[in-house]
């Protein structure tokens, strides 16, 4: 079975030290040949560049080959392995549309473009776009590789305590070397490969895996099992690599502690168990497979290493033939489950096995486990490894499970990832292994605001505390906003919420693409912990429209009214947009406790006094209203003095409380319009999510997953009431624009650049209409790029306005003003289907009865 390379060693098995051992008794196959390639023949320096399969975000490696450089294409390959960030290093370099492979350095042409991959599958990309600069949202940028002269700080998921790590030579198991990860090795992989070189006293330059996968990064090397295989320029030499002397045993996380007597601990910790297993392949067609075969034997104490079932003097796992082997693994404790698997590679990779065969040669038990099963990607259930309980005497046998597991890709703009996802899943009696998540009812999976379901079968794990998931970092774009996990357990009939909400992307976040997730068994607990984090993001985003000074409007959905404060005190939810009593000044701000004055009547601010909703004298303890921000960019209007008393209205706009109609007809959210936002000169963030924002590239494109920092601020500038342009404040006079087909930031502030301002009540928001090109709206892709979209409630044409500088109600000296054409298609458009501001409330609906809104006026 496959597995990324930051995840595989620390997902795919619970943590072991027990080592693995393998005898060869029957005929076994011959060991691969290594790559038999070399330059026989002086060549000019060639300057070839190298791009990454499937990936035009990767901006390319330039490469000069000369003799002197490289003497053989293996070399070129190392070379490229810590330069591509591919999960197994580089090992295929094929032309541009992956049609031709390459496989001698004389093949290579000076000044062509190749691609890398780490198999034969190779994923054409567009070059042009290739070599255009990277955009930061969609990095898949390579781990250095650079000498640093002095102490670096640790690199996203790198090392962050001393740990132990034990290095063999290629093929001599004998020589072997235990030595300390710590910062001062660490701070590049070059750094830490002449390290070892040391160490081992030979030259290192690769470093393989224990099982013979390659170890591409130093990531790798920090997520590793434990044990490494150091090698000079030959291919990696199959060997009984045994850590057992250099780490300290452990067990399966959930399982008790046996206790063993004091005088004899050291030999019981390191007993050894020789087993002799005997695997029949099926006889049906094409059931042999060419795929190499590993086992996993889990016991009480804990489980043993993946075991690779390799030959010597022939073909293994062929149609009707049963191989058997010798294993000698740690004291793993009573047998309980098997897992048997393959890498899922060669040209016939499928495989069916009919049955396994074990015998413990220490206590001459007997363990016979029919399997009659596929193991494959194109039968049944595509998956290529099993697991399968062992029944012991005198104990029950534990069911196979085959657990629900729904992921939740995150609403963030980009959030959806093309790459290959892993799960490890941990319970009280061991793990799954790591399990690619690849088959669902979804067409595509994991894409934006996706919950995508996966069926994975396992031996039953008792309960849940923890998961591990990953991706490879393959394709473009392919970081990943992951909200949560969910995993139902059909034996028990529980669920387990593992909450995330965070990114797995090398260029957002700490740089991790692999997360380690803890359950929350109980739902409540998991929902109000999710709600807590949107509350928090949504106060992050909103908390601007309180500041000291600001005037805001409070919308109502469920009455299609504004909030005002009349002056005989009382106070209704019915106000048209224009109502002069319908605006509140921000005259006290401290956290999120403010005092809002009523704009006309100076004297009286809103409060709640004994639970009702009225005007009062400023500054009294009962106008101090607490914001509580909830999801949906709406809110909550509390007593600062009396926690739980709301500001509440029914379906006629009257002020009431929870107890005097059903709840169907309350309504206790809000969101507010501030007044003066898209002022002339104004500086606006046109935010696309609660943490992103619409942004200018240097190359003149636009995309809504920019971070609202400088590179996202747009200024104003007023054409008419209702219409704006929209300059970058980074990049003077580029402008936002509609033209062609394209939206882009490439605009010089002609009439392309002109946007007519649409305001969607209900969900705070604002929508930006070409004038030019009536019907055409600035839009985004589920990656995130602009582009222009005809208008639909999906949210793709929503900007939420933040002010980061107030502009001028009447700018002196203002001479822009729109031609007559523009009136023209203004006073046409506004007989079209878009709806009007007040028909834009609409009725109010079941759907909507239980929203106000933070309203936004220009």
């Amino acid at each position: 079975m496959s597995f990324p390379p930051q995840v595989s060693t620390k997902m795919s098995e619970t943590p072991s030290t027990s080592f693995s051992m393998v005898r060869r008794i029957s005929s076994e196959g011959p060991l691969p040949s290594p790559r038999q390639s070399g330059i026989t023949q002086p060549v000019v320096a060639k300057r070839i560049s190298f791009y990454k399969s499937g990936d035009p975000q990767f901006g390319g490696v330039r490469v000069v080959l000369n003799p002197r450089s490289f003497k053989t294409f293996d070399a070129l390959l190392d070379n490229l392995s810590g330069k591509v960030p591919l999960p197994f290093g580089v090992r295929n370099i094929s032309t541009p549309r992956g049609r031709h492979s390459i496989t001698r350095l004389e093949e290579l042409e000076d000044g062509q473009s190749y691609l890398c991959s780490h198999g034969r599958k190779v994923q054409p990309v567009d070059l042009d776009k290739a070599r255009r600069r990277p955009r930061p949202w969609l990095s898949s940028r390579a781990l250095s590789t650079h000498v640093q002269r002095g102490p670096a700080p640790a690199a996203p998921g790198m090392l962050r305590a001393p740990r132990r790590l034990v290095v063999f030579r290629n093929g001599d198991p004998k020589t072997r070397r235990a030595i300390v990860l710590n910062r001062r090795v660490t701070q590049s992989f070059e750094v830490f490969l002449q390290y070892l070189t040391q160490v081992m006293q030979r030259p290192v330059t690769k470093l393989y895996a224990t099982d013979g996968r390659k170890v591409p990064s130093l990531q790798a090397v920090i997520l590793s099992s434990g044990a490494v295989v150091a090698a000079g320029r030959e291919p990696f030499k199959p060997g009984n690599y045994d850590i057992q002397k250099y780490l300290l045993p452990a067990r399966l996380p959930g399982i008790s502690r046996r206790v063993y007597p004091k005088g004899n601990a050291r030999s019981e910790s390191r007993k050894s168990g020789n087993w002799k297993v005997s695997i029949i392949t099926s006889d049906l067609p094409n059931a042999g497979t060419s795929s190499q075969i590993y086992i996993i034997l889990y016991g009480q104490h804990r489980s043993s290493a993946p075991i690779y079932l390799y030959g010597m003097d022939g073909a293994r796992f062929q149609h009707g033939h049963e191989d058997t082997f010798t294993i000698t693994v740690g004291d793993i404790g009573t047998l309980f489950k098997i897992r048997v698997g393959h890498t899922n590679s060669g040209l016939s990779p499928s495989w069916h096995c009919k049955e396994i065969k074990l015998w413990d040669l220490n206590a001459g038990r007997q363990f016979h486990i029919p399997v009659q099963r596929w193991l494959a990607r194109d039968q049944e259930d595509g998956e290529v490894c099993r697991e399968f309980p062992v029944l012991n005497k005198g104990q029950p046998i534990l069911p196979v499970t085959v657990y629900e597991v729904h992921v939740a890709t995150g609403e963030l703009w980009n959030a959806g990832t093309v790459a290959n996802v892993y799960i490890a899943v941990y319970g009280e009696k061991g793990d799954t292994g790591s399990r690619q998540l690849f088959r669902s009812k979804s067409t595509l999976n994991f894409l934006r605001g996706q919950v995508d379901s996966f069926l994975l079968e396992a031996v039953h794990l008792g309960n849940l505390y923890k998961i591990v998931i990953a991706h490879d970092g393959l394709g473009p774009g392919n970081g990943w906003f992951l909200d949560d996990v969910v995993i139902k357990d059909p034996t028990t009939n529980r669920e387990y919420t593992f909450f995330c909400h965070r990114w797995l992307d090398q260029g957002e976040d700490d740089g991790k693409i692999v997360r380690e997730l803890y359950a929350r068994n109980n739902s409540i607990l998991s929902a109000r912990q999710k709600l807590e984090v949107i509350r928090k993001e949504t106060w992050a985003a909103e908390s601007w429209k309180f500041r000291k000074g600001n005037t805001l409007q409070f919308y109502n959905r469920l009455t299609g009214g504004f909030v005002r404060l009349h002056p005989d005190s009382t106070v209704d939810a019915v106000g048209e947009k224009t109502d002069k009593y319908g605006l509140f000044d921000v005259i006290f701000n401290k956290g999120n406790v403010c005092i809002f004055q009523s704009h006309e009547l100076r004297h009286l601010s809103l409060a709640l006094d004994n639970g009702s909703v009225t005007g009062m004298a400023s500054g009294g303890a009962c106008t101090e209203m607490r914001v509580l921000s909830q999801p949906h960019r709406c809110a909550l209007l509390e007593s600062a003095r009396v926690p739980g008393h709301l500001v509440i209205f029914d379906r006629r706009g009257n002020i009431t409380n929870k107890s005097s109609a059903g709840y169907a007809d309350l309504s206790r959210e809000f969101v507010v319009f501030v007044k003066g936002v898209l002022l002339n000169s104004a500086v606006v963030l046109l935010a696309t999510s609660l943490c992103q924002a619409l942004c200018l590239q240097p190359d003149g494109s636009c995309t809504g997953v920019g971070k609202p920092s400088e590179k996202s601020y747009w200024r104003v500038h007023k054409i008419s009431s209702r219409i704006c342009m929209f300059e970058s404040v980074k990049n003077a006079r580029m402008f936002l624009r509609i033209k062609d087909g394209r939206c882009d930031g490439a605009g010089t502030g002609d009439s392309d650049c002109h946007f007519k301002i649409k305001k969607n009540l209900k969900n705070a928001c604002i929508s930006l209409e070409s004038v030019k090109s009536p019907g055409l709206f600035v839009g985004l892709q589920s990656d995130g790029q602009a582009k222009p979209v005809v208008y639909t409630e999906n949210g793709s044409v929503f900007f939420y306005p933040q002010v980061i500088k107030f502009g001028r109600e009447n700018p002196s000296g203002m001479s822009v003003t729109p031609s007559q054409e523009e009136e023209k298609i203004l006073e046409s458009r506004n007989q079209q289907e878009m709806p009007s501001e007040p028909e834009a409330r609409g009725d109010p609906s079941p759907s909507t009865a239980h929203g106000f809104h933070l309203c936004l006026r220009a």
